[in-house]
């Protein structure tokens, strides 16, 4: 019996080990000897493009996010705005109409009733003409060049969608759930980086990301990651979805811990709902290396090392009742400190105290316990897929 606890426990610290670092650091030695893949893009590429901004109730930003779009360094002839306001209560649609009603370049698609973002965005697609289509958040700005960046990719016929980088704006004093959020994503972007170089990204940022429009598939109704599942069903179609961190969405963070929470949960619960729907990805003999992706940087995130890791606790404090030596009381008592470290973040979280040492066990815990909390959600049905809105520090 101790002799299979031994293996279960090692072979769990591998899949945890290999989730979160390892699969990264494979992917950069395999990098060092295999030739990179690169799309054949072009600067001078410049066909038309729709921007489509879903806005529920954001009537707080949209003046910021018409200067921001109206700005963007791309030729103004070949650039259509369109805000969908669909179902929103705080006068978005009225003033957007009032403002921009005769303005040449921006449309605004309303409606009286709630039913989604993905739904607004499966009607939206219905008023899109143009050849590529360019999805992006109401309280993101993008850079001035986002839009050029993500265009000349598509000068590669082999591309059928890009994927923009999503940052974190945090300040110095900013509170742990900001701070690890946005270390977080800078990692989460190095693993994009590599993941394009090697076949394709599994899965754009929401925030910012590019289709052909052409491909585009209607989704359910009730689908959670909307990006998520636009982006892998191209690529199961045999296009690449390659990443662009030069065009990138500027985003606040959550407002606090408890937020930030609820968002977590619910892309979790998502990401087990895109594993029900994608079940002929994990195979890996059709689909060769985006199987190998998705699983690796996608499911296991999702659906192995936040089960692993108590699992790994167990066996510990198990091995430690059956094992003489110091082996195993020493990974224990480093497991009690990390989950220590973490529950110190959490109690200072809110009192914006930055303990930069905090950050990673406290993040890299939240993040597990969410993704637990998330299966359970899925697991017990899901009513729709309308986001609960998430507020996010000013």
């Amino acid at each position: 019996m101790k002799i299979f606890f031994e293996i279960l426990f090692w072979f769990l610290i591998f899949l945890v080990f290999y989730t979160y670092l390892g699969y990264g650091i494979f992917l950069w030695l395999l990098l060092k000897f295999r030739k990179r893949r690169t799309s054949q893009f072009s600067a001078s590429y410049q066909p038309d493009v729709t921007l489509v901004i879903p806005a529920y109730n954001e009537m707080g930003c949209l003046a910021e996010k018409v200067h921001n779009s109206l700005a963007l360094d791309y030729p103004p002839e070949h650039l259509q705005i369109l805000f969908v306001t669909e179902g929103s209560t705080d006068g978005s649609t009225e003033w957007l109409q009032q403002q921009y009603g005769s303005h040449p370049r921006i449309s605004v698609m309303g409606g009286s009733e709630r039913r989604g973002k993905i739904e607004a965005i499966n009607q939206a697609m219905h008023w899109v003409h143009t050849p590529l289509v360019i999805y992006t958040d109401a309280n993101t700005n993008l850079n001035p060049d986002a839009v050029a960046n993500i265009v000349r990719h598509f000068a590669d016929p082999q591309v059928g969608a890009v994927s923009g980088e999503k940052r974190i704006q945090t300040f110095e004093n900013e509170a742990a759930a900001g701070a690890g959020e946005g270390l977080y994503w800078k990692y989460e972007s190095f693993l994009k980086k590599l993941d394009t170089e090697l076949y394709s990204v599994v899965g754009a940022a929401g925030e910012l990301f590019a289709i052909r429009t052409e491909l585009y598939e209607h989704v359910e109704k009730d689908t959670l990651l909307d990006d998520f599942m636009i982006s892998l069903r191209i690529a199961t179609r045999g296009y690449r979805v390659v990443y662009d961190p030069e065009a990138y969405a500027l985003e606040r963070p959550s407002f606090s811990i408890g937020d930030e929470q609820k968002r977590k949960v619910r892309i979790a619960a998502g990401g087990f709902q895109s594993i029900a729907r994608l079940p002929h990805l994990l195979n890996i003999f059709r689909y060769g290396w985006l199987s190998f992706q998705y699983i690796s940087h996608r499911m296991m995130r999702w659906a192995v090392a936040p089960f692993a890791l108590p699992l790994v606790f167990i066996l510990n404090v198990l091995l430690v009742l059956l094992s003489e030596g110091w082996l195993y009381p020493v990974l224990l008592i480093a497991q009690i400190a990390f989950y220590a470290a973490a529950l110190l973040g959490y109690w200072l979280e809110n009192k914006k105290l930055r303990v930069k040492a905090l950050f990673v066990p406290y993040y890299f815990s939240f993040m597990n316990w969410c993704a637990i909390l998330g299966y359970f959600r899925y697991r017990n049905g899901l009513a729709s897929g309308i986001w609960e809105k998430v507020r996010r520090a000013e």
